[in-house]
């Protein structure tokens, strides 16, 4: 007995308890995918986290809900693939190299594109290494032997594959169009990694004088400092304002540019004056209005955001700064009609938060529409993706049947390189997988792929494809389940589905478990800002690992956001606390008992029997609602038990055998216990890894690792609904009596007399069989049992399954004491709701003080008239 307590701490301690245990999972390479023929694969790949640093609450959940699927299928005999890798976050990594760099006083010019790419790599393997770390303290069951990066030689050939079969089947071109443009980082960006926020700014009403000295129009713009770039104005063909004017020309102010009045019906009457300025460079919408007219296309702004030599005087002025001096300029030369204030959607950058700039450039675009129809289509079958929750199909389908060109090309060095030559001299276009043999002649298109067009590829390109006799490939693909949030349908889910269908023939996944935001505990979203961002290693290194999993699991029901909140991590904490000490009595009590000892064949108590319908009862919904995702209830469902059925009644019913002289009871108890902890471990281990496997490692047990044991299954034998309706009797029973004594505020260890009434012979029966149980709980001076018993005169009384309880007031409480008792309390509310009522017929505290101070000298009133009127009826029923 003293062996095993110092096997097993006396207190539980999560840095003990996780220290180390990590590695000895990874030394038994219980993770790896060992291919064997006789399992059926089951395969998740981890969203590949960017490989700029720490990896926060959302990244913890999202791995969590995977770690939990992955385990439980390991358990349930599948051959479990969980592939890791990471991203290599194009823009966000070069920013941050770029960050270092400035800190040196260098740029990336001063380094060049090869030094500048070893210097990310060099980058990328030392948070390569933190991440993986992070990996670790959460308990992640990762196969590091496959584990990815997104630029690793192979995923680099099919990122170069997918491009060059796209190009040649005209779904990847080039062209000049407007483009979403990040000045910060200097890149294009799709429209999806675009943010749109409300922004208070201004409709500047601007004069264009007519050529020919007639007047002038008004157009209305927000970005005055674009109209440098102007090359018409438009008004609508049916705008009778403006039919006269239609085919005259305006001369641009400052610029001294003629430009001419066209009529389109891209143009809203009844937006600002009706007439617009057109800026073909400069806008997405008078692009294509440009297009239409034969306009010119004018670029008035460098990459930077700085405006260039086409702005004249107010060349190398900052776009914002610039915008003031067109303004301050305008109203000088008296061609400001007016300001009005002006509340719109302007476009951020997802990466750097810059404000984005429709900007004209060339560069790659897919052509989504064929590839969006395919995925579409894929949803009206059989063998579609299913969505959980279900509601997220809706948005994901929304997306792509309004979906435009995706702009693939980024300015930026880290990354794939597009696999497209231009020849030096004719600037013919070369498109491969491999450069052209006279290279020489030759000049590689110096721009990258969008991060997402390599990520699009991740469940496939990960497994080894284009190689399609790669034996993970043949066996791994497709995969079972996806996990991610909602934030990323767009981003990432959609691209995969229609590259998937394109170049596998087949969908990525089966499922796709969406999850929601991790926010703040007032609900707001986490960021810098707010500074409420919460670091998940932090948490661990307080409550451990097994808490926050736990914490994250439960927290939340599929597709919904998650509250953060340091006390229900810490309530966690409490729990595993109440699991290892009930562990510590088990094992206490075990007496040393190995696996083959354990015997359930015995005569078994009600308790023993009723434990085990228990745990089939929860082995099966447990399992119902994981298969289902639904971890949250499946939690509960495990905690319920383990807190209630198994700590608070099993243990402490089971101590009477264990601490009795019947050889035989103890025997059966002791293979109860050590069964029930098995199986309950088992179940729990998905969800709290760390403490299960230390819990199992010292009960009876067959096999290395309870990573590796088999999920419990129900056993038919176990059922048992007399026990459960015979220890239901028992505990309404006993918890009625807990009840009665704690409002009596009669201690436990006082005796009390204690007199039940069974309603019919099997329930009478139930409480002669177990009367040890009533005695040993009830702690009764006499106990009466039987079917004709009458109430007592003065008495406690309540009504449980199968009969009534009495308990005589004289052998609860002194009547005389109690009622003087309840005298002086009864005193003590009569003048707290004279005090309240004194104050609330005041009329000048009912005018002066604020409405809240007033409504809670009411709620008080209230509360005390119902505490009063409770010791009222308390004294009539004593002096009766």
């Amino acid at each position: 007995m003293e062996e095993l307590e110092i096997k097993m701490p006396t207190k539980y301690d999560p840095k003990t308890v996780e220290q180390g245990r990590y590695e000895w999972w990874l030394r038994g390479k219980y993770f790896e995918a060992k291919g064997e023929p006789d399992k059926k694969p089951f395969t998740v790949v981890i969203p590949p986290p960017n490989v700029t640093g720490k990896l926060h609450l959302g990244h913890a959940w999202d791995a969590t809900l995977q770690d939990i699927i992955v385990r439980m299928k390991r358990m349930q005999g599948y051959d479990v693939l969980w592939l890791p890798g990471m991203d290599h976050a194009g823009i966000a990594t070069q920013a941050k190299v770029e960050e270092k760099l400035r800190k040196e006083g260098k740029t990336r010019y001063d380094l060049g594109r090869e030094k500048f790419v070893e210097e990310t790599w060099r980058w990328k393997e030392e948070y390569a290494g933190h991440i993986r770390k992070q990996w670790e303290k959460l308990g992640l069951s990762l196969d590091y032997t496959r584990e990815r990066f997104t630029l690793d030689e192979g995923l680099s050939r099919a990122v170069r594959e997918v491009f060059v079969s796209l190009y040649r089947k005209g779904l990847i071109y080039r062209g000049e169009y407007i483009i979403n443009w990040d000045p910060e980082t200097r890149t294009a960006l799709s429209d999806i990694e675009v943010i749109y926020k409300e922004v208070e700014g201004a409709l500047y009403h601007i004069k264009y004088p007519l050529k020919d000295g007639s007047g002038h129009i008004e157009v209305a713009t927000t970005r005055p400092e674009t109209m440098l770039g102007d090359t018409a104005v438009a008004v609508h063909p049916e705008d009778d304002r403006y039919k006269d004017l239609i085919g005259k020309t305006v001369v641009l102010p400052f610029v001294g540019r003629e430009i001419p009045i066209i009529a389109d019906e891209y143009v809203d009457k009844e937006f600002g004056t009706g007439a617009v300025k057109i800026t073909p460079a400069h806008d997405p919408n008078d692009f294509e209005v440009g297009n239409r007219h034969g306009l010119p296309r004018i670029l008035v702004m460098n990459p930077d955001g700085t405006m260039n030599e086409n702005a004249g005087k107010y060349q190398g002025l900052d776009r914002f700064e610039c915008r003031k001096r067109i303004v301050e300029d305008l109203r000088e030369l008296g061609l400001l009609e007016k300001v009005e204030k002006h509340v719109h959607s302007v476009g951020h950058s997802e990466r750097s938060g810059a404000v984005v700039e429709p900007y004209l450039s060339t560069q790659w675009f897919v052509k989504m529409e064929p590839l969006a129809r395919a995925a579409i289509e894929l949803q009206k079958g059989e063998g579609k993706v299913r969505f959980v929750p279900e509601r997220f199909e809706k948005t994901y389908l929304h997306w792509l049947e309004n979906i435009r060109d995706w702009c693939i090309s980024r300015q930026l060095w880290w990354g794939h390189r597009i696999p497209a030559w231009y020849h030096k001299e004719t600037g013919e276009i070369y498109v491969d997988t491999e450069p052209p043999k006279d290279i020489e002649n030759w000049e590689q298109d110096p721009d990258v792929l969008d991060t997402w067009f390599s990520s699009a590829l991740w469940p496939f390109s990960t497994m080894g494809w284009p190689d399609t006799e790669n034996p993970d490939y043949k066996r791994y693909y497709p995969t079972d389940v996806l996990v991610t949030g909602y934030d990323i349908i767009f981003f990432w889910v959609s691209r995969m589905i229609f590259q998937a269908l394109e170049f596998t023939g087949t969908k990525p996944f089966k499922d796709v478990l969406i999850h929601g935001l991790v926010r703040d505990s007032q609900g707001r979203k986490m960021s810098k800002s707010l500074g409420n961002g919460v670091d998940p290693m932090e948490v661990i290194d307080k409550y451990g690992a097994d808490s926050l999993r736990y914490f994250l699991a439960t927290g939340s029901s599929p597709g919904l956001d998650l509250r953060f909140s340091t006390e229900k991590v810490e309530g966690v904490w409490n729990f595993a606390n109440k699991i290892w000490n009930a562990s510590r009595f088990a094992l206490m009590n075990l007496n040393g008992m190995t696996y083959d000892e354990i015997d359930l064949g015995g005569e078994k108590s009600v308790a023993d029997r009723w434990i085990l319908a228990r745990l089939n009862e929860t082995i099966e919904t447990v399992t119902k609602l994981a298969e289902k995702y639904e971890f949250g209830e499946a939690g509960r469902t495990l905690y319920n038990f383990i807190w209630d059925d198994l700590c608070d009644w099993y243990i402490e019913m089971a101590k009477l055998p264990l601490y009795g002289d019947d050889e035989g009871a103890k025997r059966t108890t002791r293979s109860v216990l050590a069964c029930v902890f098995d199986q309950t471990l088992r179940l729990l281990h998905p969800f709290m890894p760390f403490i299960t496997e230390e819990i199992w490692q010292h009960l009876p047990h067959q096999g290395e690792t309870i990573t590796l044991s088999k999920w419990p299954e129900v056993r038919k034998e176990w059922d048992d609904p007399k026990a459960v309706k015979q220890m239901k009797i028992l505990m309404e029973i006993i918890r009625s009596v807990r009840n009665i004594r704690a409002e009596m505020n009669t201690p436990m260890g006082k005796k009390i007399d204690v007199l039940i009434k069974a309603t019919d012979d099997e329930t009478l029966e139930t409480l002669k069989e177990n009367e040890k149980y009533l005695r040993r709980f009830l702690n009764p001076k006499t106990l009466v049992m039987a079917k004709d018993l009458a109430a007592p005169e003065k008495s406690m009384s309540a009504v449980v399954t199968g009969g009534e309880i009495f308990l005589p007031l004289e052998g609860l409480i002194d009547i005389e004491e109690e009622i003087a008792r309840l005298e002086k309390e009864l005193a003590k509310w009569d003048a707290e709701v004279l005090r309240v009522q004194k104050k609330l017929a005041n009329e000048n505290f009912l005018k002066k003080a604020p409405a809240q101070v007033v409504a809670a000298e009411r709620e008080k009133e209230k509360e005390y008239l119902e505490k009063r009127s409770l010791v009222e009826q308390r004294l009539k029923e004593l002096k009766s």
